[in-house]
């Protein structure tokens, strides 16, 4: 039964918050808000019945996750109509879990369609268990471009420090801390004068930084200022699906320093970036010799919260028209 014959319903799995907690979030605020703007009613449960399901991460973990596989199965059981679309923005390898792989197949099985944050990603599951002949996209993650912007980011100018920065709402290991670590100990010998290194986030306990400017988990406005004082965006993540933190640090007109093993990363890497491996000082040497050409390729091919969203959204609106709800 429809909410009303003129204002379409998109139900979604997850709330977003109000503070730091990882890619989804921010992602589900854009798209609400595109929604919402397209004249569709948005809501956070399956208590009546919609005409589109978005369904993001089908783990009840956490009091943000307001439907899981269960509810969906129970669902799909008396609305087989409604068409459910499933995000895929995780996997085991990225953090170097057992059971995320599997709950995400058998939530996909209840799928009419699959979007992929990230080529990486959809290839790492197609070697698994997914059928690349049904019907899936890719959309690569893009943040609000109201907040994440380049205006006001500067390039370093003669003599001036450069400053590298990353930032994590997480202290996982995965996230790349082993880098950030030797990034510090180069800076406190003297490897690389003239460069400086901040970390905003979390980190874990057992870190002590001893040359790097650390900060506290920020979000919004604050975040992006403090992104836009710096030059070069590190991260070293290991096998991330997409991940928002890179792209945040693009979009604030930061060209990329990026681990090779960085999966989904490497595909926006190596548009406007340097990666590297082994040799960590290198690619920063290289990286500040070429920064004109790398921020000139970035600002050519800079990620868009936008026309992310509105590749959902016409996703969206797609569904319904071919389903027969609208």
């Amino acid at each position: 039964m429809f909410f009303s014959k003129f204002k379409p319903t998109l139900a979604i799995s997850l709330v977003p918050a109000r503070s730091s907690w990882g890619g989804a979030s921010p992602f589900v605020s854009q798209l609400a808000n595109c929604m919402w703007r397209r004249g569709w009613r948005v809501v956070f449960d399956l208590k009546r019945e919609p005409d589109v399901v978005l369904v993001i991460d089908p783990r009840r973990d956490h009091p943000a996750k307001k439907f899981g596989l269960e509810d969906l199965e129970k669902f799909r059981d008396r609305s087989p109509q409604v068409p459910i679309l499933h995000r895929i923005n995780e996997c085991d390898q990225r953090k170097g879990t057992n059971d995320i792989d599997e709950l995400l197949r058998r939530t996909n099985a209840l799928a009419d369609h699959t979007v992929f944050i990230s080529e990486w990603l959809r290839d790492y599951f197609t070697e698994r268990w997914f059928d690349a002949g049904l019907s899936q996209a890719v959309i690569y993650n893009g943040a609000d471009s109201r907040v994440y912007h380049p205006i006001g980011n500067h390039m370093p100018g003669p003599g001036e420090t450069v400053r590298i920065v990353t930032h994590h709402w997480s202290d996982n290991p995965l996230k790349g801390f082993d880098v950030y670590q030797q990034l510090d100990e180069l800076i406190v010998a003297g490897n690389l004068p003239g460069v400086a290194f901040r970390v905003i986030g979390r980190w874990p306990a057992n870190i002590r930084w001893k040359a790097t400017e650390t900060f506290g988990p920020m979000t919004g406005k604050p975040l992006a200022a403090k992104l836009r004082e710096c030059h070069l965006y590190l991260t070293a993540s290991r096998w991330e699906p997409c991940g928002m933190h890179h792209v945040e640090g693009a979009q604030c007109g930061l060209p990329l320093l990026y681990h090779e093993d960085g999966g989904g990363i490497v595909e926006a890497g190596e548009r406007y970036g340097v990666g590297f491996r082994e040799d960590l000082p290198g690619a920063i040497r290289k990286a500040v010799e070429r920064i004109g050409d790398l921020r000139h390729q970035l600002l050519e091919k800079l990620p868009s919260g936008e026309r992310m969203v509105l590749d959902y959204a016409d996703t969206i609106q797609r569904l319904a028209v071919e389903s027969g709800r609208l």
